[in-house]
């Protein structure tokens, strides 16, 4: 099997890699656990030593390992560098918080001392995705890396030049080899490696269909798993809001890293009589954007990923709108490509598009639409903001627009998401925990709670 590097912008295969034989693969679950057993006598003033280095090699580097990402799946450069940035972030956070998080908890129980200790697994395998090449596999191997959990990474088969970067970096940090090793393996081998009893847990972000074959792996061999998968996130607007604000934010919740984000905003879910105000401020920033070229500066949206997603992504659109949609801005391809230069007909890009008057049935009642389309509905009042809202299968984030306290708490008590932003932006955030529910996965990432899902939590008892 080949894995191939291929930039969306123009179709042009970077680099091929073969992928690694059953022996390599083999050597690779070794050297984990061996690496494993030792690393547990490297104290955790050292590991933080090696996790700030790594902080520092990312930001010296920010602007090479951008541009890297940016080639591999297309992203706009600045907002790779962002990515860079934000990846130095979770690496000094938990360079910073770990000891804390991993203190002895006491307990008063019929012992003389009793307290909680919290001790590695063992090796961890992370299947992560191609939207964050970076980010995506530094929130889950900062905190396992503190942790004394060695690190297998199986990554998107079209980002392989990030994943063997990011194993560099590691190394250069000084971490052990084999506390990070990047394995570049295809889907087919994940299922005999989660199986491997040197692999102990495995944490996994990426679509639900892959999410349901790692999980039902995980637990045919009584493994921990955490999935954080896909997500149609609500974006609801209240007559209160300040609507100049939540239009600029609507607009960059939907378009980040090209529409292509779990927790984008996707359903643009607008209450009582600001809905025409609000749609007319959108589309005129949507209309805004300049598709381009993601190396340049003033580009604001480069390519889809793959030719499959660009393709996925029309059907979707095309579908609502021969179902009776309406289009306010784009939906065609053929007049975006008229636009772009000849260097890059063959990208994958896609119009920043508005759907609106979206009648039932079509694809924008449950599906995940991963792409700059932004789906928008009316409704009358707050309990119909929160029926529509929770009427899908996903429940990963929400934002909600209002300046009522009241109807603040009724939102964060009553909507369906693993997290609710209050006249902000869904983001991830070290400090805090992130992940969903229902069809978004399970478990947590990031914070303690983060740390604290790949631990033995150590009930220890001394008469």
């Amino acid at each position: 099997m080949t894995i191939a590097s291929i930039n969306p912008t123009t179709g042009e295969t970077l680099k091929s890699y073969a992928a690694l034989t059953s022996q390599e693969i083999e050597e690779a679950l070794s050297l984990a656990h061996e690496t494993g057993m030792n690393y547990a006598t490297v104290d955790l003033d050292q590991r933080s030593r090696w996790l700030h280095q790594s902080a520092d090699l990312l930001l010296e580097q920010k602007e090479s390992l951008a541009r890297l990402m940016t080639l591999e799946m297309g992203k706009t450069l600045k907002s790779a560098i962002a990515e860079v940035e934000k990846c130095a972030w979770v690496c000094r956070y938990y360079a910073d918080e770990a000891a804390g998080f991993l203190q002895d908890e006491a307990a008063t129980t019929d012992a003389s001392h009793s307290y909680v200790r919290f001790l590695p697994l063992g090796p961890l395998l992370a299947v992560m995705p191609w939207n964050y090449p970076f980010w995506q596999v530094f929130r889950a191997a900062a905190p396992a890396l503190m942790t004394g959990n060695p690190v297998l990474l199986k990554h998107a088969s079209n980002v392989p030049q990030s994943a063997l970067a990011i194993a560099s970096l590691f190394t250069q940090a000084g971490f052990p080899p084999g506390m990070f090793q990047t394995l570049l393996i295809g889907a087919a081998a994940v299922e005999a490696v989660i199986a491997d009893a040197r692999v102990k847990a495995v944490t996994l972000t990426g679509s639900g269909p892959a999410g349901a074959a790692v999980a039902q792996t995980a637990a045919r061999h009584i493994k921990k798993a955490v999935l954080e998968l896909g997500g149609s996130d609500p974006f609801i607007v209240l007559p209160s809001a300040d609507l100049e604000q939540a239009i600029a934010t609507a607009t960059t919740a939907r378009l980040l890293n090209n529409g292509q984000s779990c927790i984008a905003a996707k359903r643009f879910i607008l209450v009582g009589d600001i809905a025409d105000a609000f749609e007319a401020g959108f589309a005129e920033k949507f209309a805004q954007q300049k598709v381009g070229d993601p190396l340049k500066p003033d580009t604001d949206i480069g390519p889809l990923a793959t030719p499959e997603i660009l393709k996925d992504l029309d059907a979707q659109v095309q579908k609502c709108l021969n179902l009776g949609a309406t289009a306010l801005v784009g939906g065609d391809i053929a007049a975006l490509k008229r636009q772009l230069p000849a260097e890059l007909q063959q990208g994958n890009f896609y119009p920043p598009t508005i759907l609106t008057a979206i009648p039932p049935g079509t694809p924008a009642d449950q599906e995940e639409f991963f792409g700059p389309v932004a789906l928008v509905f009316r409704v009358a009042d707050i309990a119909q903001a929160i029926a529509l809202a929770n009427n899908t299968a996903f429940g990963l984030g929400a934002s909600v627009w209002t300046t009522d306290p009241v109807e603040q708490q009724q939102f964060i008590n009553q909507l369906d998401a693993g997290a609710v932003f209050i006249n902000g932006l869904v983001k991830s955030d070290p400090r805090l925990p992130f992940g969903g529910i229902k069809q978004s996965g399970y478990g947590r990432e990031l914070a303690r709670y983060g740390l604290l899902e790949f631990v033995n939590v150590k009930s220890v008892w001394i008469k």
